[in-house]
């Protein structure tokens, strides 16, 4: 049997003592540049791989990040968005060779699984996704103080819990100007579930611009599903049949706005113009494609991970960032 290659072995190849090739694979800043070279082409020449059991006896680290995504299994299957997110994720921490434990926690069960999880000491921080107002599972994290950082701002938590997040809020304000400048004059909405920042603030952005003429008519809310964006425009067409605009919170449910609209026999644009809300893969392949809002995900996710690195590694308090969204016209307003 091959002998696998060791720290002694590193140590030898490279010139240098084993204490200093652990220093490397620590991390530690108190390394030669000529040392810290040495020791990376000793370990790519002998092909030696870190014990992490071995080295998480010494960091009392176990080098890897848990994400939570809270909510039931179909709906992250459905969403585009979540790919995006957890790739940039992985891609983010590899490149610090942190691992990425990804955990479901759409109900009670799955949220006592997680707390389990890590109250057992199996991951170094958590990054907190689609987390509901009120959830019980963050007060559980809270008081672990473990390193939690979310994508997307936790409602109710926004000053103890650190996230990054899209300016959901002015991004529904360009979308709702829009349509107000195409002349529409009896714009609707459907928004996301009202425990979430993205169902709060998207709705405040539309209010925002329309005051008054905002009224609960013509206020409808779903739950981020495609099939939930069907029902909601059909409640919207029986309750206010001679709306002309709809703004949608997410594109995916844009997309079952869209399936009702055509059912019901109305034109897009020239009956109804339809306004989304993510720039996700569905918006270019609906019919007609979708005039939506782009907001960043894959920097929202960079930043997420940024901060829960730099809470991880001992920094102070970190501030929420809010990364600008961008309106994206394409055939559907």
């Amino acid at each position: 049997m091959v002998k696998r290659p060791t720290i002694h072995d590193v140590a030898a190849a490279a010139g240098v003592s084993r204490g200093t090739v652990s220093r490397v694979l620590n991390d530690d800043r108190y390394v030669s540049p000529a040392a810290h070279a040495a020791v990376r082409r000793a370990i790519a020449e002998t092909g030696y791989i870190v014990n992490r059991n071995a080295r998480s006896l010494v960091t009392q680290r176990t080098g890897s990040v848990v994400m939570v995504l809270s909510e039931p299994h179909e709906k992250v299957f459905e969403d585009p968005n979540y790919s995006t997110t957890i790739r940039t994720a992985i891609r983010r921490l590899g490149e610090r060779d942190v691992s990425l434990v990804i955990m479901l926690a759409g109900d009670d069960g799955d949220r006592e699984r997680v707390v389990r999880y890590v109250r057992g000491g199996h991951a170094d921080g958590v990054l907190l996704m689609s987390t509901h107002a009120g959830d019980p599972m963050v007060d559980e994290l809270e008081s672990m103080r473990i390193p939690a950082v979310a994508c997307g701002a936790v409602v109710g938590k926004e000053n103890v819990i650190p996230y990054a997040a899209a300016d959901d809020r002015e991004g529904a304000r360009q979308m709702t100007r829009h349509l107000v400048e195409q002349g529409r004059r009896k714009i609707a909405t459907i928004t996301g579930p009202m425990d979430t920042p993205g169902g709060i603030q998207r709705l405040e952005g539309f209010a925002d611009v329309l005051g008054r003429k905002a009224s609960r008519k013509l206020i409808e809310h779903g739950d981020w599903t495609q099939l939930s964006g069907e029902s909601a425009m059909a409640r919207l067409l029986e309750r206010t049949p001679a709306l002309d605009a709809v703004f949608v919170a997410s594109d995916l449910m844009a997309a079952g706005a869209l399936s009702t609209l055509r059912a019901a026999g109305r034109r897009v644009p020239d009956d109804v113009a339809v306004g989304g809300f993510d720039d996700s893969s569905v918006a270019a392949t609906t019919h007609p494609p979708l005039t939506t809002i782009r907001q960043p995900l894959a920097d929202v996710a960079e930043e997420t991970v940024r901060l829960l690195l730099a809470l991880i590694d001992g920094g102070g308090p970190v501030d929420p960032v809010i990364l600008p969204t961008r309106l994206i016209v394409r055939e559907s307003a």
